[in-house]
């Protein structure tokens, strides 16, 4: 079925017919973890077929192809009673995390430690699942336009800019990636990595530009590390990653990359490319900023993340950081970090975003900083 947007819509018809689902975000992370087990199953076959010997950290009965992909299967009662005293037990805490298998498993634990059943009806849940097993993420047709549906269901949610979350357009992440450049084996890092647009463009650059044996798509592999607070986006990120071919997406992290003391961070966490859309706008918890120096200490996100970017680059590392006005002509903390900035790095370019980018969540003007490392002492 290549119309993913018609069968997206007619879930979400669906979903609203049940009453244990409450409202755009309840439906979307319901549809999110759906999906996850359906690509999951569709990469899984893929694999099969290109490896003799391969394991599932699944147990079988709980791999979509056993439990839903057969239209007249389980419903009503039944399937809510597996989904929840079954399915999500298994998921979220007793799958195997070590072995030959360990990896991958750790992988779908860490994305159903926050997703929810929210749907009482098993009857609707089999119509919701009949429609996703209609999609075949083996069908690059499918799979691409996949990659574009679920950013639009991210921007149907009118509350997503409310915490200064801003989804970046595919073709400014883009932009991005093609005047950074990352090469092969360069660490490429996106500190508040959302549903990882970034990440793709990276994978999907370097793909095209660099990739030309199995040594290199292992070096590629190596090469994405992302981290996302919010369990949503971070569902979403792992879930593109693997739509990118990252079969055991370990690097990206579920967790706040400001909540680590800013002096904790040394050498071996540097890297040679940060491309990021920070969060802006939005204020951090009580307590993140004391994390930071006294000199950085705000409650501003986008500060806070700019601070901690510029110590994370390696010396010649490179980074292009999208940023509000605020970040250029705002004073006090604002212009020590500008300080910071000039000392540490050379910035040589600002990219002028059209004030439309964001809407309609935002109308705030931003722009694009790009900037390297200099030479300093390794502290």
């Amino acid at each position: 079925m290549s119309n993913v947007s018609g069968a997206i819509k007619s879930i979400q018809d669906i979903m609203r017919k049940d009453v244990g689902v409450d409202g755009d975000a309840q439906r979307i992370s319901q549809l999110v973890w759906m999906f996850f087990l359906k690509i999951y199953d569709d990469r899984e076959a893929e694999i099969e077929l290109l490896e003799d010997h391969y394991t599932s950290p699944l147990p079988e009965k709980l791999r979509w192809r056993n439990w839903a992909a057969d239209p007249e299967g389980m419903t009503g009662n039944e399937l809510a009673d597996f989904v929840n005293d079954k399915l999500f037990p298994t998921l979220k805490e007793k799958l195997v995390l070590e072995g030959p298998t360990g990896k991958r498993a750790q992988v779908i634990r860490n994305v159903f430690e926050d997703a929810y059943n929210y749907m009482k009806s098993g009857t609707l849940m089999r119509q919701v699942i009949n429609k996703i097993s209609e999609i075949n993420f083996n069908n690059t047709e499918d799979r691409h336009t996949f990659g574009g549906i679920y950013e639009q269901i991210l921007k149907d949610l009118q509350s997503a800019g409310n915490a200064g979350e801003f989804y970046t357009p595919r073709a400014v992440t883009q932009f991005i990636v093609n005047r950074v450049d990352p090469k092969l084996e360069e660490l490429v890092l996106d500190p508040a990595c959302g549903t990882g647009g970034f990440l793709a463009c990276t994978i999907e650059h370097k793909r095209k530009h660099y990739v030309k044996s199995a040594q290199d798509a292992e070096a590629l592999i190596e090469s994405i590390h992302g981290v996302e607070k919010k369990a949503l986006p971070h569902m979403l990120c792992t879930t593109n990653m693997i739509l990118h071919g990252i079969d055991t997406p370990t690097n990206i992290r579920h967790g706040n990359t400001l909540a680590r003391p800013y002096k904790d961070y040394t050498d071996k966490d540097r890297v040679h490319v940060i491309i990021t859309n920070p969060p802006f706008g939005g204020t951090e918890e009580d307590g993140i900023e004391n994390n930071f120096p006294a000199t950085f200490r705000t409650r501003e996100t986008a500060d806070l993340f700019m601070a901690l970017i510029i110590k994370l680059l390696k010396n010649h590392g490179r980074a292009a950081v999208v940023l509000p006005d605020g970040f250029l002509f705002g004073e006090g903390m604002k212009t020590r970090l500008k300080q910071d900035l000039v000392e540490k790095c050379n910035l040589h370019t600002i990219v002028r975003l059209p004030n439309g980018v964001f809407a309609p969540y935002t109308g705030i003007k931003t722009n694009i900083l790009f900037f390297t490392k200099k030479v300093l002492p390794v502290s």
